[in-house]
């Protein structure tokens, strides 16, 4: 699979969903990628997305039947959100369900989401399998995001995610959007 992403129409089309960048869990001894370098990774392709008339989308946890978030629950002063970015806010693990996010993609148009953000194989793959299930296509910035461990971030990135997209380095998502 080939998405195109270069065109302008197909950038408003797009959205980018940046999943936990939260001091809390950037903070996390992460691999292969720390949570720093994620951050660098994730502020690149935001701007570009906003440049190209794309979609960002910033979700963050918040454990529910707690009365107070956790120190570092919020998003990491790099990511804070801008004017047209969709803001989630999550209970669960991925960042569809009960939080009206398909409904918001769908009220602009979007039929492509590229997936960056932390961990791998929790948030950023929950969110992804239900983008599928919503039929969204997918691309995933495979540097963009860290595992728990090197490990399964490896293996989500060559055995689970090329059955739902395709795997792109951040340079390759920006190349494409121009």
């Amino acid at each position: 699979m080939n998405v195109p992403l270069t065109e302008p129409p197909a950038a408003r089309r797009t959205a980018l969903i940046v999943v936990d960048l939260m001091p809390r869990i950037v903070e996390q001894d992460m691999g292969p990628h720390d949570g720093a370098s994620v951050v660098k990774r994730a502020v690149r392709l935001s701007a570009a997305f906003r440049q190209a008339g794309g979609t960002v989308v910033l979700v963050r946890v918040e454990r529910p039947g707690v009365t107070e978030q956790p120190p570092g629950s919020g998003f990491v002063p790099d990511m804070q959100p801008q004017a047209g970015d969709i803001t989630v806010v999550k209970r669960t693990i991925g960042a569809f369900y009960g939080t009206g996010l398909v409904e918001q993609l769908r009220q602009r148009g979007i039929k492509t989401v590229v997936m960056a953000g932390l961990a791998t194989t929790m948030g950023v793959e929950s969110t992804a399998r239900a983008a599928s299930d919503h039929g969204f296509e997918l691309v995933f910035a495979s540097d963009a995001m860290s595992g728990v461990t090197t490990l399964e971030h490896n293996h989500a990135l060559t055995v689970t995610f090329p059955r739902f997209g395709e795997v792109l380095t951040t340079d390759e998502v920006l190349r494409r959007l121009g």
